[in-house]
């Protein structure tokens, strides 16, 4: 099946289909020290004539990320799983991706390996794979990325910062950066390219530091 699949759903559809027993961890100490949510409890204790709302919901910047990680369950890749959602300044998702091969280019007719043993680039995967950015603006049904943000789990190379700077994304919001003492060159020169078109880079902050998901009836 092919690993780039457009997925274009609304909200509501969305978070249907993430009721999942699929369980994701934002790696991170939170100040905070929220406790985790589980979707679907109903507490029974909960007073029946209480007007207030409900406390420990899901902060926006919680939940954009939180699709983003969950997309990356869907990649095929054995070393990194990276996933990324695209919102709109109204809180509306318009596109969400992850790391694959492009479309109707077979998971099992192409690699997979970080490395090659005859030193031949084309036996690795980087020559083919599709990043979780691109395809996340990709996958929008056409709809316009300009001034848009961008949730990814990982920072962006420079190769994807050069499609979100000419894709008109105004901000980008990260969880985790591959880059060691400044020592990776794709990731100095994508930071130098956002910072140059003033694209805003923030990294992600969680509320939650976990969060359970499970098909369940109730």
């Amino acid at each position: 099946m092919n690993t780039r699949e457009v997925i274009l759903v609304a909200t509501a559809t969305l978070i249907s289909a993430v009721a999942s027993t699929i369980g994701f961890r934002f790696f991170h100490r939170s100040q905070n020290h929220a406790k985790s949510s589980q979707n679907g409890t109903v507490s029974s204790s909960r007073n029946p004539f209480d007007p207030s709302k409900r406390k420990g919901y899901l902060s926006w910047d919680d939940y954009f990320m939180a699709i983003a990680f969950l997309s990356a369950e869907r990649s095929k890749d054995p070393n990194r799983q990276v996933g990324a959602c695209l919102v709109s300044q109204e809180g509306i998702i318009l596109g969400i991706g992850y790391n694959g091969f492009p479309r109707g280019c077979s998971d099992d007719k192409l690699p997979w390996a970080k490395k090659s043993r005859t030193a031949n680039p084309l036996e690795t995967k980087y020559p083919y794979v599709c990043h979780a950015e691109v395809n996340a603006i990709l996958n929008t049904n056409h709809a316009s990325a300009a001034g848009q943000r961008l949730y990814v789990t990982m920072f962006p190379c420079n190769e994807c910062a050069k499609i979100i700077i000419q894709s008109g994304v105004s901000e980008v919001i990260y969880f985790v950066e591959k880059r060691l003492e400044n020592s990776d060159i794709a990731y100095v020169a994508s930071h130098k390219l956002l910072s140059l078109a003033g694209v805003k880079v923030r990294k992600h902050q969680p509320l939650m530091n976990e969060i359970h998901l499970k098909f369940e009836e109730h």
